[in-house]
């Protein structure tokens, strides 16, 4: 089996539809692929209603988190959430709290960019994303498209990054408390690419540790932000915390140059984790 546990669509940060996301891991030869929009499960019902015989959809999402350390600025960390029952009210109303979080974000950005000259719009840049969340990646493609810049890459390594005037910081969830929710809406919890050194300041074993004894369920072990020595300390880490052990591409379509199932998970990983959720089941047959 081949089994891709991180993606996005269009309904948050990715270019492809869901269908479209869905067409993408058939034809990469994968059995299973998660959806896991940034902060939303609006994606879910498409992309399960355009699965095809063969492949397994998992729904799932990918919250947007912060882990406070005792000492120091608190450290931009993503949890990836799967099979969660997409009504539990204190999970819906902390994922809507951070989609509006976003908006107010984006909108900050974009008036900034716009006093400094640069031509985009926001009310232009909300219609391109019908309705979806809307994050930096959205800004970034914006001011690609109105020739400020020439990629997405471009855009974040001189207007978007954490240290630029026209950056704006939003109110995360505390991780901790973003790992209680999922557990208690039947998820399965998995601390996403968390050596991704190069996005910024990453966690140590310690506060791993800590959300391991939250109830974190799981490690995003193989992802293509994480060096092979930290492949491997994150793969030893998981088997010493009692952890899955995840791999997954983080694919945003032609957001990243990514490709789809570029890191795949171990079916027996897989397997486990499925056994771990109860609020919703994988979309298979």
């Amino acid at each position: 089996m081949r089994i891709d546990l991180h993606t996005h669509s269009s309904v948050s940060d990715g270019t492809d539809s869901p269908a479209e996301l869905v067409a993408a891991a058939v034809a990469a030869g994968l059995d299973v692929v998660a959806l896991t929009d940034h902060d939303t499960t609006d994606g879910w019902a498409a992309a399960e209603r355009a699965r095809p015989a063969g492949l397994t959809v998992v729904p799932g999402m990918e919250l947007s988190c912060r882990w406070f350390p005792g000492d120091g600025p608190p450290v931009s960390v993503h949890l990836l959430a799967y099979l969660f029952d997409p009504g539990h009210a204190g999970l819906a109303e902390e994922r809507a709290r951070l989609r509006a979080e976003r908006l107010t974000r984006g909108e900050r950005m974009v008036a900034l960019l716009v006093a400094a000259g640069h031509p985009i719009s926001w009310e232009a840049l909300v219609r391109r994303s019908a309705g979806g969340v809307v994050g930096r990646p959205h800004v970034a493609r914006a001011l690609v498209d109105a020739g400020v810049v020439a990629s997405v890459d471009e855009a974040f390594a001189t207007l978007l990054h954490h240290h630029s005037p026209y950056y704006v910081a939003k109110a995360d969830t505390d991780v901790l408390d973003g790992i209680r929710l999922v557990r208690q809406a039947g998820g399965v919890p998995v601390f996403a690419h968390g050596l991704a050194r190069s996005r910024g300041r990453v966690v140590g074993d310690d506060a791993m540790a800590a959300m391991a004894a939250v109830g974190l369920l799981g490690l995003e072990v193989d992802h293509p932000d994480h060096e092979p020595d930290d492949r491997a300390h994150l793969r030893g880490l998981a088997a010493d915390l009692g952890l899955v052990a995840t791999g997954s591409s983080d694919y945003h379509g032609t957001n990243k140059r990514t490709p789809i199932a570029a890191c795949t998970t171990d079916p027996g990983q897989y397997e486990a984790l499925v056994a771990l959720g109860t609020g919703r089941a994988p979309a298979t047959g």
